[in-house]
């Protein structure tokens, strides 16, 4: 069962390259630009649309073990080919969540190039190239694949999970280039 027309979403191009997303109790428009913070570093939090799309994301697996088409929509509408690069390594496992006993968490995700990205999903950081360039260089992208494919599998909860001592999380993160 889909809901009611006040759980449907639409999104919209505006001029000017906003986009506008609206899930029936509110609309909300925002430009990739806009999520700069002040002095060239990124925001902390993701745009206010994109939060709300995850949380109804949850909500909606918690109900029926599947993300409705339309918010399947609204992500290809707002990360483009990256959503179906992000699904794809979801639904191949590509997902590992390493958490170590001080509380710290770290994802490694298995890239379709074989090659592994170390995210932090607390403030929104990837290894790989892509994000690098596309998402911190040229702010046309909000996430690159990996990390929005991070997102999704805690929305899905099918992240792998390994727990590991201090020591070696920090072994990971040093790794990591």
């Amino acid at each position: 069962m889909r809901g009611d027309a006040s759980q449907r979403h639409s999104v919209s191009l505006r001029p000017g390259g906003r986009r506008e997303f609206s899930t029936g109790r509110s609309s909300v428009a925002f430009a990739l630009a806009e999520e700069r913070a002040p002095r060239g570093g990124m925001a902390v939090v993701l745009p206010e649309v994109v939060e709300e799309l995850l949380s109804e994301m949850v909500a909606a697996v918690r109900e029926s073990a599947r993300i409705p088409d339309e918010h399947l929509l609204s992500l290809k509408f707002i990360f483009g080919s990256s959503a179906i690069q992000a699904l794809d390594l979801v639904d191949r496992q590509s997902v590992t969540s390493i958490s170590s006993p001080s509380g710290r968490c770290i994802y490694q995700v298995l890239g379709s190039s074989g090659k592994t990205y170390t995210c932090l999903a607390s403030c929104h950081y990837c290894s790989c190239p892509a994000f690098a360039f596309s998402v911190l260089r040229k702010s046309d992208s909000l996430l690159c694949k990996h990390l929005l494919a991070v997102y999704l599998s805690q929305v899905m909860r099918t992240c792998q999970q390994v727990s590991v001592s201090d020591k070696q999380l920090t072994d990971i993160l040093m790794e990591t280039k």
